[in-house]
């Protein structure tokens, strides 16, 4: 006879510890910028002082289980232990899970709207059938089953009055520019400015790869002079000893969203300090001092244009000083763009919020 044998279940502690310290070990490593070595260096003298690994499961056996896993490449030459691809995507998972894990819990970031229509995504939802509407949207199995409400089930009979075609929603295809400020304030006084910028960088990133991949995401980060860096870089990203050169990075953000074909275009900037930075030829023009009028009207000129070029911008502030937040103000009139005024916890909560605002669209 085929049944089922019922037996107690006993946790595996090696998943469990191996668990344990990937989380521990991921964690560090937005703190030493993506150094595996530095890294497990962390955890092995945190778990010196902790005891939180046993005698059957070390850290040594983590980091064998690390590399069997795919997480770390070993040089066998050198020894040199180093991300994988699949380590640089884990973070990006986790960032994702951590930061938009949270608003499947609250209100945040959700923008559905109970209406649909002409779109290129199927919902749950049928409604009848008129002429014109695509054949390829017919609920197949609900229509059989008017038929066969209708016209009984003796004779097989289908017509166009027991057609039903499923509702879809309609998806905008984004262009989105994240900047990020990396000048030397994102670490100055102490507090960690750059470490939950990148978390949201790199859940961002992760969410537009598996959700809107037919979306497009350019990264910039901006210090004296801003350039463009690849997905693969966030875990690695660090402060410099830099002003905030915002024009440059304005200018590159508007040079790379010309070149998409997409209407909807938009520009994030996650930033921590007035643009104290710009170049004057080849020379750098620069004052720390408070606001500078001459680098603010640039600034506020650039923010103009967005705004003629219709290029949603949304600024995340993540510093509370008075002054700097008027700085906002200004540059966000001068853009008709969005200003969230963050702590450093819900930084990730607001982006996706917005960006959840400005994908979704249902059409009738």
């Amino acid at each position: 006879m085929i049944g089922f044998d019922f037996v107690k279940y006993t946790a595996n502690k090696e998943d469990s510890s191996y668990k344990q310290l990937l989380d521990m070990f991921m964690e560090l490593l937005h703190y030493t910028n993506g150094d595996a070595s530095e890294a497990l260096n962390w955890l092995t003298q945190l778990d010196n002082k902790m005891k939180f690994t046993t005698p059957e499961y070390g850290i040594g056996d983590f980091i064998e289980d690390l590399k069997n896993n795919g997480i770390l490449n070993e040089n066998n030459a050198t020894g040199q232990i180093k991300l994988s691809s699949k380590g640089e995507q884990t973070i990006r998972k986790r960032s994702l899970d951590e930061i938009f894990g949270k608003l499947k819990k609250t209100k945040l970031g959700n923008h559905r709207i109970n209406k649909s229509g002409k779109g290129d995504e199927k919902n749950s939802e049928t409604k009848p059938y008129y002429f014109g509407d695509g054949l390829e949207s017919i609920a197949l199995t609900d229509s059989l089953r008017n038929a066969q409400i209708n016209h009984g089930v003796d004779q097989f009979y289908l017509s166009e009055n027991d057609l039903e075609i499923h509702e879809t929603d309609t998806k905008s295809q984004n262009s989105t520019v994240l900047m990020i400020d990396i000048s030397h304030s994102m670490i100055l006084y102490g507090e960690d400015r750059i470490t939950p910028a990148k978390k949201v960088a790199m859940a961002l990133s992760e969410l537009i790869k598996t959700k809107y991949p037919k979306d497009t995401l350019d990264i910039i980060v901006f210090g004296n002079d801003a350039w463009q860096i690849q997905i693969k870089d966030l875990p690695y990203l660090e402060v410099g000893p830099y002003h905030t050169n915002t024009i440059a990075g304005l200018e590159l953000a508007m040079e790379l969203l010309r070149k998409r074909k997409n209407s909807n275009k938009q520009i994030f900037m996650i930033t921590d300090g007035k643009p104290t930075c710009m170049k004057v030829g080849n020379q750098y023009y620069k004052n720390s001092f408070g606001i500078d009028r001459k680098i603010l009207n640039k600034t506020l000129t650039l923010a103009s244009q967005l705004r003629k070029l219709k290029i949603a911008t949304v600024t995340f502030m993540i510093a509370q000083d008075p002054y700097l937040q008027e700085f906002v103000k200004d540059f966000t009139a001068a853009a008709n763009g969005k200003a969230f005024y963050s702590s450093l916890d819900g930084l990730g909560e607001y982006i996706f919020e917005d960006y959840e605002n400005n994908k979704r669209k249902t059409t009738r």
